[in-house]
């Protein structure tokens, strides 16, 4: 009798736990719905920019998380990546831009977007990519008009690094050696020397502005090909770290307009590196300068999306991505990755993921409010400018 009293206090816990299991169960799947985002991906059309901003295993793990995604079609394409896959993906294709822009949540892009992408925009729309503001008073007033939230890529921060932006500065870095070494044949307007020399032929000088993550891979891939590298930073610890892995044909040299004076006559190229998160990089080689070089050596300025650290810099694209001033090529282009997109897609994509998941689980406001990497990466918010190197550039 005691024994069958306890099968049927046994019997009657299992059901109630079994019930209360069910109704947790359909808390979570009504919480999932509720915050259910929709997410668009519309196709870069800025000039040669053939990257996107999702691939279709970004759209499958947005898609588990409960999330519906629409991709413009052929955003993908220059990128090697099909309708199709994002269709088996479980992504939504949209046929135009506008499309996209008017039924998403988060907009995903690579770029900041351009003047025919501005009226698309909506308010409280949260708009996740490159900005780069300091460079763009333009762009600036066109987002604090639209009243969307901007959350850049650039200035996210993790620890006083830069997770969204390294990677693509990894890309960028090395992609300015392989430009610069191409504009420095005589074809292409160089002094016609190559990087790395010959038996017998000393290789070129290259000077490296800045000791960060462009900095650094810059002057590994051109000391891989053989040529005397100089890189040039204000900080002395970084110089003491960089010294102790570059290899034996890079130099440290502490960074100053006298130095940087000193160096110039012997360079023949010199890649630009230098950024102030979220703020206009400083000009570190002016147009009177210029004169200290040898007709036919190159400038490559990696950081003209924040205004380049060259005085003579502007932007250039990869139709055009060269011009001279004082007979010195100047190669400005704002989007030097995206000539390598299927490289570009993935490496970005692998960084920005986790963190759209975030915003995608929780909403913006509180993913930026339990995440403080992402909090710093709002730079506009309905209308006003919330990140202070953005304001204090613009004097706001």
């Amino acid at each position: 009798m005691q024994f069958k009293s306890i099968l049927v206090y046994l019997q009657r816990f299992i059901t109630t736990f079994q019930f209360f299991c069910i109704q947790k169960n359909s808390e979570l799947n009504h919480q999932k719905i509720t915050s259910q985002m929709k997410i668009g991906v519309p196709k870069e059309i800025k000039n040669n920019e053939s990257r996107v901003a999702l691939t279709p295993g970004g759209v499958q793990t947005m898609v588990k998380n409960g999330h519906t995604v629409y991709i413009e079609t052929n955003a993908g394409l220059n990128s090697g990546l099909s309708d199709e896959q994002y269709l088996h993906a479980g992504a939504h294709i949209l046929s135009t831009a506008k499309e996209v822009f008017d039924i998403a949540d988060m907009i995903m892009k690579v770029k900041e977007p351009i003047p025919q992408e501005y009226g698309l925009i909506h308010p409280n729309q949260l708009i996740f990519t490159y900005f780069h503001f300091a460079s763009n008073e333009e762009l600036l007033n066109a987002m604090i008009k639209s009243k969307a939230v901007c959350l850049a890529y650039e200035t996210v921060e993790v620890n006083n690094s830069l997770p969204l932006l390294i990677p693509m500065s990894e890309v960028a870095g090395r992609m300015s050696i392989q430009e610069g070494a191409k504009y420095l044949e005589k074809p292409k307007g160089g002094k016609g020397i190559l990087l790395g020399g010959v038996p017998g032929v000393k290789a070129a000088n290259v000077l490296v502005l800045g000791g960060g993550v462009v900095g650094t891979h810059a002057a590994l891939m051109a000391a891989g090909l053989g040529a005397h590298v100089t890189i040039m930073d204000i900080s002395l610890p970084r110089l003491r770290y960089l010294s102790e892995i570059m290899p034996a044909n890079v130099d440290t040299v502490m960074s100053s307009q006298y130095n940087i004076e000193q160096i110039l006559p012997l360079t023949d190229l010199v890649i630009g590196a230098v950024l102030i998160p979220g703020a206009k990089a400083p000009h570190l080689i002016t147009r009177e300068m210029l004169k200290l070089m040898q007709p036919g050596s190159v400038l490559v300025d990696v950081a003209i999306d924040q205004g380049g650290c060259f005085e003579t810099s502007k932007p250039t694209t990869h139709a055009e991505p060269v011009y001279q001033v004082e007979c010195i090529q100047h190669y400005c282009v704002a989007n030097i990755p995206g000539a390598v997109p299927f490289t570009s897609t993935l490496a970005l994509t692998n960084a920005t993921l986790p963190y759209a998941v975030k915003l995608a689980n929780l909403g913006w406001e509180k993913a930026c409010e339990e995440n403080e990497d992402l909090r710093k990466g709002l730079n506009i918010v309905n209308g006003k400018v919330v990140c202070q190197a953005v304001a204090e550039t613009f004097g706001l």
